[in-house]
């Protein structure tokens, strides 16, 4: 309705500036019969009216559907009244949405057959990395050591590709159970036993007994890994300690990951779950790419879980997974 006052807003002005003209006329020709003036007045407006009401009765679903707040993409090419405007806006909008259709089924199929090609890439290069680590027996030290760290690095980054392409299939490819928290976090730390030794650190795990929590085991074994992993980056060998707390309550579980190296300013904490936002650290430690924390924040939201971060320049940064019991 007030779409329709809009609209003709200006048909109403032009009427009583006639209307007034016309007033005007007569007078200043000496016509004094107030009367039929007035009664003209009356007829003139009840003519208005009964021409505006029949128009917005006719298009009354014309004038709704352009202020309707639309719920499904469909709802746009809904059936208007048949009056030559309705009709030919319905043909138009059909029109738009069926090239729109067309244009969106373009760039996802683009975009499923580039995530394809990234797969295929990313398991073709696990051959070549084999290879490589079988070269790196073969050689001396310091070179083996060197040559081994090469190739983790190169590990580490296509495991972020490989996740990064998962998380687009994350709600089809997750699945819910028990998992054993120790388990989990001994295979963390097997896994990353080299990366340990070359940054000499040794992770302390304080945890009374066997916690289970209801989540994705692989999932929660990226989510460690890469908390686990920062904490060993993060602590530029300011310290040879790491601290993993597990603590069941009563509605919750937590498993905090405590380094104690260059910590993250106050001004990064608010970002740090952003994609590919590196902050201060990102200028230091250039190996940064801003997407760990991002598919850590991302997977915990699709999980139901929640991550928060308490750290301090100099002392040290503390990440806790929170998941519901």
């Amino acid at each position: 309705m007030k779409l329709f006052f809009k609209d003709h807003m200006s048909l109403f002005m032009l009427q009583i500036v006639q209307m007034i003209t016309i007033v005007s006329l007569l007078l200043l020709a000496g016509f004094r019969d107030w009367h039929l003036l007035l009664y003209s007045f009356l007829l003139f407006s009840f003519f208005l009216g009964f021409y505006l009401t029949y128009y917005y009765v006719t298009r009354r679903q014309f004038f709704k559907q352009l202020t309707m707040r639309m719920e499904e993409h469909d709802d746009v090419i809904r059936q208007m009244d048949h009056t030559p405007i309705s009709r030919q806006l319905g043909e138009t909008l059909t029109r738009q949405y069926s090239l729109y259709k067309q244009e969106i089924a373009s760039l996802q199929k683009d975009k499923e057959d580039h995530f394809i090609f990234i797969d295929r890439w990313i398991h073709q290069m696990k051959t070549p990395l084999s290879v490589l680590e079988l070269m790196a027996q073969d050689l001396d030290e310091p070179q083996s050591s060197h040559f081994r760290e090469e190739i983790d690095r190169l590990k580490t980054g296509l495991h972020m590709v490989l996740y990064m392409a998962r998380l687009r299939t994350i709600e089809s490819d997750f699945h819910i159970k028990k998992v054993d928290v120790a388990e989990v976090l001994h295979e963390v730390k097997r896994d990353n036993k080299r990366l340990f030794i070359q940054h000499r650190m040794f992770p302390n795990v304080y945890i009374q007994e066997s916690t289970f929590v209801e989540t994705d085991e692989k999932w929660l074994y990226f989510i460690l890994t890469q908390l686990i992993q920062n904490a060993v980056k993060y602590t530029d060998g300011r310290s040879d300690q790491m601290d993993v707390r597990i603590k069941e309550e009563a509605e919750r579980t937590t498993i905090s990951v405590q380094d104690y190296g260059v910590g993250i300013p106050s001004h990064d904490l608010k970002r740090i779950f952003d994609p590919f936002y590196t902050g201060d650290n990102g200028r230091k430690f250039r190996e940064s790419t801003g997407v760990g924390l991002y598919l850590v924040k991302e997977v915990c939201s699709y999980l139901g879980h929640d991550i928060q971060v308490e750290s301090e320049v100099d002392r040290g940064t503390t990440f806790t997974l929170i998941v519901p019991n």
